[in-house]
């Protein structure tokens, strides 16, 4: 009796053990948790095919159009002349920048006019007699001759004989002299070729100048060129006379030019080429910093998009059925610093206009509306 009482306790004991292992394991189980199906808004627009302008964008320093450095062909003092020989001051046209002393050069150029004039007096009587035709326009030629002025071009010669004669009394010779004098008597004067401004002055009145010494800089206003240096790839694009849109640093103000020239070599080291832009406003100074946009050539049946929305360079997003976002191919034409110009997109595509983090082909998403 006592061995049946004691299997029947072990038979409760393992029934009451197993009970309370499978109420604890039940007590310990976590419930499934229960995602909620999401599905992303996204953002879309209308893709509408057109002719899309490739711009280039350059920068550089303006520099004035017309510049001349001034130098002096002769030696003396710089004379006081009626305006300041410093930078800022303005010129114009054929007004006279510097003149250097030339007492003493006008006085060796006296000279050699009246050496000249005592020659051809001197063979009048020669003329008379052997040449009697041609005395007159000798005698002319004296009668003209004023030594303040500049020496008249010497008569025509009707004849070889006259010529060698007037030569071997050593009148051309003379005559040559004095030109050459002339000439370099025109150089102590300096006249602005243009109207503009010094823009450096190295010399003020009183001065001693050298032959060949620099003198100061002197610049046009109003005209200017940008350098700007172009991506080799686009050398072909780059055609003389298209507009060109320039912007100063802080994009407050715009300017209009155009491309004048475009250099014939590309830069080996850095494989750009140059374009040159002219640009004419008041407003502009020599040195000014500009970037210029530059309308390479227009490209048919494309689209401008953000760089941000493109795939490996190569595809974008687009929504199909107005609910399934789609891996679509593309065509790229140009890259821009912050733009990209593709094609390969239908009209009325829908094209995602705003990235989407972990997007997928096949992703359902919801247009916002």
């Amino acid at each position: 009796m006592r061995k049946v009482i004691l299997a029947i306790l072990g038979i409760l004991f393992i029934v009451g053990a197993i009970a309370l292992g499978n109420y604890f394991i039940a007590k310990n189980q976590k419930p499934k948790p229960k995602f909620k199906k999401r599905v992303n808004t996204v953002f879309v627009k209308e893709v509408q095919n057109r002719t899309v302008p490739i711009v280039i964008n350059a920068n550089g320093t303006l520099v004035a159009k017309n510049k001349i450095d001034i130098f002096s062909e002769v030696q003396g003092v710089l004379n006081v002349s009626g305006k300041e020989f410093k930078p800022g001051v303005k010129y114009y046209k054929n007004e006279t920048l510097l003149s250097v002393n030339s007492d003493e050069f006008k006085a060796s150029l006296q000279s050699q006019k009246s050496n000249l004039f005592n020659l051809i007096t001197s063979i009048l009587p020669d003329i008379r007699l052997d040449y009697s035709s041609e005395f007159d326009k000798w005698e002319q030629y004296l009668k003209n001759f004023d030594l303040s002025k500049r020496v008249p071009e010497l008569p025509a010669f009707s004849s070889d004989k006259e010529k060698y004669f007037i030569s071997g009394r050593g009148i051309l010779t003379a005559y040559y002299n004095v030109k050459n004098l002339e000439v370099r008597l025109s150089k102590h004067t300096i006249r602005a070729p243009f109207t503009g401004i010094l823009t450096e002055t190295l010399v003020t009145s009183g001065t001693l100048v050298r032959a060949g010494q620099r003198l100061g800089e002197f610049i046009e206003t109003g005209a200017y060129e940008l350098q700007v240096s172009v991506n080799a790839e686009f050398a072909d694009l780059l055609k003389v006379g298209n507009q060109v849109t320039l912007n100063n640093m802080n994009k407050s103000k715009t300017y209009e030019g155009k491309v004048v020239r475009v250099n014939g070599k590309i830069d080996q080291v850095s494989q750009t080429i140059n374009a040159f832009i002219e640009v004419r406003h008041p407003d502009l100074k020599e040195g000014m910093f500009l970037e210029a946009a530059l309308v390479a050539k227009s490209e048919p049946n494309a689209i401008e998009i953000s760089r941000k929305l493109l795939v490996e360079n190569k595809a974008v997003f687009v929504v199909k059925n107005d609910s399934v976002l789609t891996l679509q191919e593309i065509t790229p034409v140009y890259f821009g610093a912050e733009s990209a110009v593709i094609k390969g997109l239908q009209d009325n595509d829908k094209l995602l206009s705003q990235t989407l983090p972990g997007a997928f082909d096949g992703m359902i998403v919801k247009i916002n509306k």
